[in-house]
């Protein structure tokens, strides 16, 4: 399976894109999976990866399956968000001027940056935490913190409490939901839910922005 083919699959269908990876690995989806949300959360040219429903995801095989354990999953799936995190911190820190003289690359803008350094004005620390919760804003978040929003030792707080709160809370509502019947047969409806929901901050703040002027 070629990357581009893995990566289109996993966008338009995660639960079935996590099934198909347990059945040909295994126990090392675990590692897969982590690497997932390490690249999600790490590279600042790849925000398009759906970290949400894929957390929903392993949850929900988790619970249906029983060849994921939570135990394992979760402490995993905690750590490849925080070591994601602070290599995006550190690219930020260190690469910042060379990236923002991009226009685009890959799938990145070169707006999200001024869109997320919008989102810091706004909300400040905790940013970082709400960040975690919105497509696109979680992957730029650290850089931006890195090229001088703010310190490291302010940003790693909010950086632990933020990532052990988003893998958790979607990891187990999938594992809790998982037994339920519609959600089983209904999961794009599920998926798009997260989504809508994991936007709306975005959506809030935009019409704030266009209230304002």
């Amino acid at each position: 399976m070629d990357i581009i083919h893995f990566l289109l699959t996993l966008l338009q269908d995660p639960l079935a894109t996590l099934q198909a990876l347990l059945t040909q690995y295994d126990t090392q989806t675990y590692i897969i999976i982590a690497l997932i949300i390490f690249v999600e959360t790490g590279l600042i040219v790849m925000p398009i990866l759906p970290g949400d429903s894929l957390l929903f995801a392993a949850g929900l095989l988790a619970s249906s399956t029983g060849k994921l354990e939570l135990h394992i999953l979760i402490p995993l799936l905690i750590g490849a968000a925080l070591l994601g995190d602070n290599l995006n911190y550190w690219v930020g820190k260190n690469f910042s001027h060379f990236i923002k003289s991009r226009e685009r690359i890959l799938f990145f803008k070169h707006e999200y940056i001024d869109q997320t350094h919008a989102f810091y004005k706004v909300h400040g620390g905790k940013a970082v935490i709400l960040a975690r919760f919105m497509p696109i804003i979680r992957t730029i978040a650290p850089f931006v913190a890195g090229a001088g929003s703010m310190k490291y030792g302010k940003y790693i707080l909010f950086c632990i409490l933020g990532a052990t709160l988003w893998v958790t809370s979607l990891t187990l509502a999938g594992y809790f939901l998982g037994s339920n019947e519609w959600v089983k047969h209904n999961f794009e409806k599920v998926v798009l839910s997260i989504v809508f929901l994991s936007i709306m901050p975005m959506i809030v703040h935009f019409i704030q922005r266009k209230l304002a002027h």
